[in-house]
């Protein structure tokens, strides 16, 4: 396909059902290739015997498909006619399968067209701070090994651990009554660090008492969400390990949410989505993400489901995996924040996905 524009039909459709591509100016030949001893020289020098040939393209990385590009569909259909099924004299009489091709469809930009940041000044999203290079490379494996050692809890496409207390899918939010204990001791160093955040010091008791760990696989990301208000206070962390990927704010304007679909413990995207203010920024292993104010509370934050994103055209293929540590504190009472629109506290409306 590379450079030629077209691509493999699909297969022939049964008799009397559908249509087969339309006659065109390219062909789809199989059985014939560098794979097979035949240069894209030879082919193009046997098929010019029924006119001008535009190009010989490979069809994909096997070596025996081609794509045999006509100036015009006429010389096309002749060679269809006369080669399809039939020793070919000119290429060491192999027997050629020949389809019309049809033309291959533009490819979308990787990650989308959606510009990402490096840092959240760039961002431009109030109350997100982003820390690169919050741990080291040595604490990084250390908090890795740390819970490698430990159960996880299996959902639909990731792994989880809770710690603090256990967050709770169904409901988005956590019961508050059902305390699993402190914070295990290897995340203490972290807890230390993370005063240093703006706003951190003026927090009056414990500044986080919730952990969840949670283990995405290559490819598998977070559908777009606010974490519940009226489970937890407005300073959440979360800290990427193992591996990058781009995290997505989505600012919705009034009266366009509309309820999730819940899908075995974890959100599933919806398929048609309103209109909404659109960021980016990209998140590197061992940086520590701070969403606060209007970035915690307005702002519904997506992982991409991608195995590689574009960061300022630079592919960044992601990891095996990536592990994310987020800390949160959780609420007591209600919630009385200024944005009652994605506030569960003050409407009955839901607010995640």
């Amino acid at each position: 396909m590379a450079g030629s524009g077209y691509t493999r039909p699909p297969p022939p459709p049964p008799l009397g059902e559908g249509a087969a591509p339309a006659p065109s100016a390219a062909l789809y030949v199989a059985n014939c290739g560098p794979a097979v001893g035949l240069t894209h020289d030879d082919i193009c020098a046997a098929f010019a015997a029924f006119g001008e040939v535009a190009g010989v393209h490979s069809a994909d990385g096997s070596g025996v498909r081609v794509i045999v590009r006509f100036r015009e569909p006429a010389a096309a259909e002749a060679a269809m006619s006369a080669l399809h099924g039939r020793p070919c004299a000119g290429l060491a009489g192999r027997v050629l399968h020949i389809r019309y091709s049809v033309p291959a469809k533009p490819k979308a930009p990787v990650g989308g067209s959606l510009p990402v940041a490096t840092s959240a000044s760039e961002l431009g999203v109030p109350g997100i701070y982003l820390v690169p290079d919050f741990v080291t490379a040595a604490e990084e494996q250390e908090l890795l090994a740390a819970v490698d050692n430990r159960p996880w809890k299996s959902l639909a496409k990731r792994r989880v651990q809770h710690y603090g207390f256990e967050f709770l899918y169904e409901t988005r939010n956590v019961d508050s009554k059902q305390f699993l204990g402190e914070l295990p001791p290897f995340v203490s160093k972290i807890i230390d660090k993370i005063m240093s955040f703006p706003g951190a010091n003026k927090c009056t008791s414990k500044l986080v008492d919730q952990l969840t760990v949670n283990e995405y696989p290559c490819g598998v990301g977070l559908s777009p969400h606010i974490d519940t208000h009226s489970a937890f206070e407005e300073m959440i962390f979360s800290l990427s390990l193992a591996g990058p990927c781009i995290m997505e704010f989505r600012k919705y304007p009034k009266g366009s949410w509309r309820a999730p679909s819940m899908v075995s413990g974890t959100d599933k995207d919806s398929i048609e989505e309103p209109q909404c203010i659109r960021k980016a920024v990209f998140l590197p292993p061992r940086s520590m993400l701070l969403m606060s104010g209007e970035g915690r509370y307005a702002w519904h934050h997506y992982i991409p489901h991608h195995k590689i994103d574009d960061v300022g055209g630079q592919v960044i293929k992601r990891n095996t995996r990536r592990v994310s540590f987020t800390f949160r504190k959780v609420r007591m009472g209600l919630c009385d924040c200024e944005y009652g629109q994605f506030c569960d506290s003050q409407s009955n409306v839901l607010v995640y996905l």
